[in-house]
């Protein structure tokens, strides 16, 4: 005996046009293995020997503890090095390095250019990381070291992302893990100047940290409106990193594009 059919079917719940499909844990390396980047590794390889050689001319131009205090010296530095390991990964086809890390490392080189631009590039008496007291003249060994470390580096390093790094892979909560460095660095400071000597040359290495002439609570105050401009500016690399276009995307045999894994 069978179940009568009933004479109305329920109206079934509407199926949405899109539906959303969760994200693959599979990566796209998984389809098709990572190629080799001579070009990537060699202009890497370039910007990061650029980089030495400056740091280099400036040791050898002023007191090595003295320059190697400096934030440009020191970012300069660290792009060296992510330069040197991205374009080993580049040219043996593997996975980059971690996003928090390439991500950092052109947030600092942008506010060492930006801040020499802004704030140190035109006071008087004039930005030196030696004891000149005048201006270096231009395409001196000095001039040329800070042309390089201020406004070619961070252009290169932003070139670097812009043309020859897959979009889509910073986030916002790495930002606030960016601002530990500049924290530990204005902690540096202004310890260093507490321990030398007052008179000592160079004991506040930037104009706008000199406790002596300012005062701490201006110092306090110049720090804070600085990281919240540096904060803001890796809020928009993170944005502006979700909307760039893929300038390393490829097409597989089979004529659908495939782009490098996210993360």
């Amino acid at each position: 005996m069978t179940a009568p059919i009933p004479r109305e079917i329920p109206d079934l719940p509407p199926v949405r046009a899109t539906p959303t499909l969760p994200r693959s844990p599979v990566p796209a390396t998984a389809v098709t293995p990572p190629a080799r980047r001579p070009l990537a590794a060699a202009y890497r390889l370039l910007v990061a020997m650029a980089a030495m050689a400056t740091v280099i001319v400036e040791l050898l131009i002023g007191s090595p503890p003295r320059i190697l205090s400096y934030f440009s010296i020191q970012s300069s530095l660290l792009l060296a090095l992510v330069m040197i390991l991205s374009a080993q990964r580049a040219w043996t086809a593997r996975q980059p390095l971690p996003s928090a890390v390439t991500g950092a490392t052109l947030l600092y080189a942008i506010v060492a250019g930006a801040v020499y631009h802004l704030l140190l590039g035109h006071t008087t008496p004039p930005f030196a990381m030696t004891d000149a007291t005048h201006p270096p003249a231009p395409w001196h060994g000095q001039w040329i070291a800070l042309q390089i470390l201020h406004t070619a580096l961070p252009a290169a390093a932003l070139l670097d992302w812009l043309l020859l790094t897959a979009p889509d892979r910073l986030h916002l909560r790495q930002t606030v893990t960016w601002l530990l460095y500049p924290m530990a660095y204005l902690t540096f400071c202004l310890i260093r100047a507490e321990v030398l000597l007052s008179g000592a040359p160079a004991r506040y290495l930037y104009p706008f940290l000199d406790v002596a002439r300012h005062g701490y609570r201006s110092v306090l105050a110049n720090a804070l409106l600085l990281g919240l401009c540096i904060y803001g500016l890796a809020v928009l690399l993170v944005a502006l990193d979700h909307i760039r276009p893929n300038p390393i995307r490829r097409r597989g045999i089979t004529g659908f594009r495939l782009q490098p894994p996210v993360g």
